[in-house]
């Protein structure tokens, strides 16, 4: 259990490491931002697949593609209706940089903005709490640094916008905390989840692969791909996916 709340702590712990180096570096480059963001693209890619999906047909048995499909698909889904509810994070990221509205409607946006990126923590808390589920602590554990790894630039990109829109720093920084606090709280949720039931673990490994799947997809390869630095977003990607494969294979 030590592990576990120390995983979560650390995952959510990112966010907020992501929020210092937004502080203290206000003005960073898209090109760096998007080669940055597209290297925790290819670690969550890897992760996905590899600590969650795969061994959710292993666990699954005979049985198991199936469940594995029906589980990926569902956690798709369930990120598809959170975006019903709240905007993109790509459609949101430089909004209040590009357009100079009344402080209140900008403060507004900036708001929704950090709602949408903690809404969107928490099934990726969860992915990193469900990994525990298999008893490979050490794969476990590799699933929640690529999250994590993820989330240093997410905790980047809310500084700015807040910011500008006039927020004290304070209250900037608690907004970040309470980005991470969400995924500290998915993360203990997917553990105990798993451990009030092993009959869940197949389709809880592949729900929490699909909604990592999901962001990949829809929020972090579109951000990559908007600023003219494709091909530096796709090699970083890869390198990232071959890190994880790597340490997945010495490590796991």
């Amino acid at each position: 259990m030590e592990i576990v709340l120390l995983t979560a702590l650390g995952v959510g712990g990112a966010t907020v490491i992501g929020a210092v180096l937004g502080f203290t570096f206000k003005k960073i480059s898209h090109k760096f931002s998007d080669i940055v963001l597209a290297f925790a693209a290819g670690v969550m890619l890897a992760a996905a697949v590899i600590g969650l999906i795969l061994p959710s047909l292993e666990y699954g048995g005979s049985g198991g593609l199936p469940v594995t499909v029906i589980g990926i698909l569902c956690g798709a889904l369930c990120l598809n209706v959170m975006d019903k509810a709240v905007p993109h994070l790509h459609r949101l990221t430089g909004v209040d940089q590009e357009s100079h509205p009344g402080q209140t409607d900008q403060l507004n946006k900036v708001l929704l903005f950090v709602m949408a990126i903690a809404i969107h923590n928490l099934p990726e808390g969860i992915a990193a709490g469900v990994g525990f589920g298999t008893g490979n602590n050490a794969e476990a554990v590799t699933i929640a640094a690529g999250i994590a790894l993820q989330n240093i630039p997410e905790g980047m990109v809310i500084i700015a916008p807040m910011l500008a829109a006039g927020m004290r720093p304070g209250r900037t920084f608690v907004a970040a905390l309470f980005t991470g606090l969400i995924e500290v709280l998915g993360t203990l949720l997917g553990y105990f989840a798993v451990q009030l039931s092993s009959a869940i673990l197949p389709f809880a490994l592949a729900f929490a692969g699909g909604t990592m799947l999901y962001v990949i997809s829809d929020e972090m390869i579109p951000e990559t791909h908007a600023h003219g630095s494709e091909r530096g977003a796709t090699y970083s990607l890869l390198a990232g996916f071959c890190l994880m494969l790597a340490m997945s294979h010495y490590l796991g």
